[in-house]
């Protein structure tokens, strides 16, 4: 199905908002993609390439992760959440790597997705980012968070999710389209707080299930953690701390 003036006028700003955006785990081979993607459930990108940056280089292939002690890996991954359940599907993981296809990762969604610990969603990513192969689109939480709020589905499976996602976004775009959803549910599209006002699809976006005053929140950095509207934060250190002194020493000369 092409897809509709909307949708593609969606797909028109996101590319000119992130005309560049790229996977944000750190790797230089299929391999090092495949253990950064698993190791990023439930887990910030940003924890996994500090962990990834020494793991890369202590385990370089595939039979490096199948031969190390269980327990010496659960410790390498500890600071990534749920690292005795990671460990041991990276472990069974390469083991099938390192024993039926020569150490080497198969560019093909039906061999992945049989890999202990590689959902669909792994699968994408690799293929997608590492091959560039447009296998699907990329569900994760925030690509199925701004696909609902802008009208582009109203499921909840990611697997439904990427059904419809892909009956109605050109393959061409589909690697493109998961990178920009994922930055722009990260800079604008946050799941609590999201800065409608700022946003460069707000023209085009229904905001559906969005609670009313979003567009209030101010853009940056400072959306994160705002104040409610009608307050101001007070001042804090040592010169607020000062001006406050002086203040009650004024208050007690009138009296």
């Amino acid at each position: 199905m092409p897809p509709n003036s909307r949708t593609r006028e969606i797909l028109s700003l996101l590319a000119a908002e992130y005309p560049d955006a790229s996977c944000a785990l750190d790797f230089r081979s299929p391999l090092e993609l495949l253990i950064a993607t698993i190791l990023s459930a439930q887990c910030t990108d940003e924890r996994v390439n500090q962990v990834t940056r020494s793991l890369f280089k202590k385990y370089r292939t595939a039979r490096d992760y199948a031969s190390a002690p269980l327990s010496e890996l659960e410790k390498d991954i500890q600071s990534t959440g749920f690292f005795r359940n990671k460990a041991k599907n990276i472990q069974s993981c390469c083991e099938r790597l390192d024993r039926e296809f020569g150490g080497k990762v198969p560019p093909e969604m039906d061999v992945l997705v049989e890999l202990p610990g590689v959902g669909r969603k792994t699968a994408n990513v690799v293929l997608g980012t590492a091959f560039g192969i447009p296998s699907g689109i990329v569900v994760d939480t925030h690509v199925a968070r701004v696909s609902r709020r802008l009208g582009l589905t109203e499921q909840n499976d990611p697997v439904k999710i990427e059904q419809e996602l892909t009956a109605i976004i050109p393959q061409s775009e589909w690697i493109a389209f998961s990178h920009r959803m994922i930055r722009h549910g990260r800079r604008y599209c946050q799941a609590k707080k999201p800065n409608c006002r700022d946003c460069p699809l707000a023209k085009v976006c229904p905001k559906i299930g969005v609670a009313e005053g979003a567009n209030a929140l101010p853009a940056g950095p400072a959306s994160k953690s705002p104040a409610r509207r009608g307050e101001s934060k007070p001042p804090t250190g040592p010169r607020s701390r000062a001006r406050s002194a002086g203040s009650r020493g004024k208050e007690k000369g009138k009296r």
